[in-house]
């Protein structure tokens, strides 16, 4: 198995840096499809990604030492096999079989031939089983050959010239039955996956929860603070779009009421121009309307400005008496310098872990609990 340990460890690693970019797109797009979160969806869509990872590391990985892989190899070394079922002699020469002693298939089962056509059978199966879960349909099989030929084909040819180019020999056999048996994998996952895919709900299922949600009109927490992220990235975006266009005359003070017009702009005029929706809302597919009313209110979406303004405001003064302190000379602030810093210091450490825990909170309420902002504006969430 250690020739397979440093492949999979590679692609795990790889899978996690693009997992972290791809986690929050991912989101937005769940919701906006389903109106609520899918482990189950979540779990295959990215177990497929670190799937294709693996299998693409299994085939490249390790890679040769050295770029003159040629210098390695004999000057008559063949680096193709185009002839189908050559796995069959190699097995029964490695491992003759006596068809009367079952004793013997053991033997064969053991051997380093047959495990490797049992590797090129499995590699694939994985995807058939994925293309029959996001086709659902048997009628697919044809499509799911064509994928399995298609991936496994890509591989032999990324393998034939030396990772496109980058070695001067290939270090690995382009081989036909491996195109075969890999194909061929495909298909059997594809006919096989009913088995495994009544673990996981059914689109059906999902799209039938989606309408419920829609019906009951319910948002739920995590759509919510991805809204609030992506409103907070927009403002920072166009505060520091406006810094740079008064760059000549950017200082804190400058910094500090760009970002407050920003705010005023994005959590109060946009969302009294359409209806009580933010930039994030809007991307989410909901938007802010009064508990009682229903309906869009100036007056409260006023409040929730001011429940996220004033945190900020009073972060961001803070901040810059901490600044002024630090670059004025006067020798009376000398000896508070350092009790200054420890204090905003500890002002920030307080207000973040109170922000987390509160953010927790909520998250796992399953929308028993409101985010102060809308708590204390009197705001709900509405996707109607």
């Amino acid at each position: 198995m250690s020739p397979y340990v440093f492949p999979v460890q590679t692609a795990f690693l790889i899978f996690v840096i693009i997992a972290m970019f791809l986690l929050v797109p991912w989101l937005i797009y769940g919701y906006r499809k389903d109106g609520f979160f899918s482990w189950s969806r979540f779990g295959v869509s990215f177990s497929f990604i670190f799937y294709l990872l693996a299998a693409y590391c299994l085939v490249i990985l390790p890679f040769p030492t050295t770029r003159n892989t040629c210098a390695q190899q004999a000057a008559d070394t063949v680096y193709y096999n185009l002839v189908p079922f050559t796995f069959v002699k190699d097995i029964m020469k490695e491992t003759p079989i006596v068809w009367s002693q079952p004793a013997s298939y053991i033997g064969m089962i053991q051997g380093r031939a047959f495990l490797q056509v049992l590797f090129n059978v499995m590699l694939l199966m994985p995807l058939g089983v994925y293309i029959r879960y996001f086709w659902q349909k048997r009628s697919y099989w044809k499509q799911a050959l064509l994928c399995g030929f298609g991936l496994s084909l890509f591989f032999e040819v990324t393998q034939i010239t030396g990772f496109y180019g980058y070695y001067d020999c290939p270090y690995r056999l382009f081989d036909v039955d491996d195109l075969l048996l890999n194909t061929s994998g495909t298909l059997l996952g594809f006919f096989a996956a009913p088995i495994m895919l009544a673990l996981f709900p059914s689109r059906a299922s999902i799209q039938a929860k989606s309408e419920q949600i829609l019906e009951q009109n319910k948002v739920y927490p995590v759509p919510q603070l991805l809204a609030l992220i992506i409103d907070g990235v927009v403002v920072v975006f166009l505060s520091n779009l406006m810094s740079i266009f008064n760059w000549s005359n950017t200082n804190a003070i400058t910094s500090t009421l760009n970002t407050m017009i920003v705010m005023l702009f994005v959590f109060f005029f946009i969302p009294s121009l359409r209806v009580g929706k933010t930039p994030g809302s809007a991307l989410m597919r909901f938007r802010y309307v009064n508990r009682k009313t229903g309906d869009p209110s100036s007056t409260s979406l006023f409040k929730r400005l001011l429940a996220l303004y004033v945190p900020w405001l009073f972060v961001t003064f803070a901040q810059l008496i901490t600044d002024y302190a630090f670059l004025n000379e006067n020798a009376m602030l000398e000896p508070y310098k350092v009790w200054i810093s420890v204090g905003i210091f500890g002002l920030h450490g307080l207000i973040l872990l109170v922000l987390f825990v509160h953010v927790m909170l909520v998250l796992f309420s399953r929308g028993k609990r409101a985010f102060y902002c809308d708590d204390v504006s009197n705001t709900r969430a509405s996707r109607k």
